[in-house]
């Protein structure tokens, strides 16, 4: 996409996208070893196919094929790629984990406009309203970039508001460092490193008010939480929509799927009861 803070397209070439073939063979393999959940990533996750003639639903579709995969989950997605076709499929597919990590970068669109964004706010938050009427209490998770070259206290309070306005479920709040060989290592107005310090703090305090926010709305919710890790008799697993989850149990939750209760919620994750085994 040739962000101008990237370095990327320079060191990977153009796209080459695994094959639906191979994605179904791994899956396999994975489930051979007990894995019930994937994860599809990639540099450019949301042009997947371009190369072929397929789209990113086939890879999740073709990621889901064995029946022993329980779910699927996406990484990064560049935002104005996602298209009403793409969420539609994905909303019929009943493995598909409904958490979508967009890109955003900035909340200004003069900052987007200097990173060589392909998109605005207004579509980006346009996108963000139509995943929310079409997946059923869905996470919308992002990266934020403060102090980007030429970024005035004026654009990142923009960017700052906008992230509010949105409310994500968890965001990786990181300041510009350059790139050598980018366009923007070469613009002459750069952030100090104390003002990026300074912003990163602001932006990540909003972030986990957003975040709290959404944790205390899964509060009464029944979800399917798989659990992965314990300590002490608690169990930690993740809904579909990539919620924390903590549960006391007697009994061994790990690798399976319950149905969950949430009673509480912490700073960063909420708690709940096995509602079945």
């Amino acid at each position: 996409r040739y962000c101008t803070y990237c370095i990327i397209p320079s060191a990977r070439g153009d796209i080459r996208s695994k094959s639906t073939a191979d994605i179904r063979r791994e899956a396999a393999l994975l489930a051979d070893s007990g894995y019930s959940e994937i994860v599809l990533v990639g540099i450019n996750l949301s042009s997947y196919g371009k190369d072929s003639g397929e789209n990113l639903c086939d890879a999740v579709n073709a990621a889901g094929a064995d029946e022993r995969i329980k779910r699927i989950r996406l990484g990064s997605l560049e935002p104005d790629l996602m298209s009403d076709e793409m969420l539609a499929r994905l909303a019929k597919n009943d493995k598909f984990c409904p958490q979508f990590h967009l890109a955003l970068q900035s909340g200004c669109d003069a900052t987007l406009k200097r990173m060589n964004r392909h998109y605005d706010t207004a579509f980006f938050y346009d996108l963000v309203k139509r995943i929310r009427a079409s997946f059923n209490n869905a996470a919308i998770t992002t990266d934020i970039m403060v102090g980007f070259a030429g970024e005035t206290e004026d654009e990142f309070n923009q960017s700052l508001d906008f992230v509010k306005k949105v409310g994500f479920s968890k965001s990786h709040i990181f300041a510009y460092s350059k790139r050598a060989g980018t366009m923007a290592a070469n613009l002459k107005t750069q952030v100090s490193a104390e003002e990026k310090q300074l912003r990163s703090h602001k932006m990540a305090q909003a972030a986990a008010q957003s975040e709290k926010e959404f944790l205390r709305h899964q509060v009464g919710k029944i979800c399917k939480v798989l659990f992965e890790t314990s300590l002490n008799n608690v169990y930690s697993g993740y809904t579909e929509n990539y919620t924390p989850v903590k549960v006391e149990s007697a009994t061994d939750l790990r690798r399976k799927i319950f149905n969950v209760k949430i009673t509480s919620c912490g700073e960063d994750f909420v708690t709940g009861e096995v509602c079945e085994r």
